[in-house]
């Protein structure tokens, strides 16, 4: 019987990094629960309304969505600009920044669709094994 080594601890120090240090975006997350989506439907380039986003995210509450474009706004996603109309008319659209995202979400897009009957059967092998 060969007696196995044990692995190195943890390093309290693992993801400390002098070029984020004191930085306010620590810890980094990219965007919220809905993030990618709104991104997908502000991909082709032209400002959209509030309504119009609606359209496709319909299964998203109207409170949720506006969470989520604030949050995104906050980050640097997308712009809101305000048009002074009566009706109001606010639009939103992607920065350069929030269309930097799009090839990071491509990618994990592709991994999903590469990955998707592997995940399905471990979900199913994991609720099988459930007490």
């Amino acid at each position: 019987m060969t007696e196995q080594s044990s692995p190195q601890p943890l390093s309290p120090t693992l993801f400390d990094d002098p070029d984020c240090a004191g930085s306010p975006s620590r810890p980094l997350r990219v965007g919220g629960k809905w993030t990618a989506v709104v991104l997908r439907c502000l991909e082709d380039g032209a400002p959209r309304r509030f309504s119009e986003l609606r359209v496709p995210l319909h299964w998203i509450t109207p409170k949720v969505l506006t969470e989520t474009l604030r949050s995104m706004e906050r980050d640097g996603f997308l712009t809101r600009t305000a048009h002074e109309e009566n009706p109001p008319r606010v639009e939103y659209a992607l920065t350069d920044l929030g269309r930097s995202l799009l090839t990071p979400l491509d990618a994990a897009c592709a991994w999903t669709r590469a990955h998707a009957p592997e995940i399905t059967e471990a979900r199913a092998a994991y609720e099988r094994a459930a007490p």
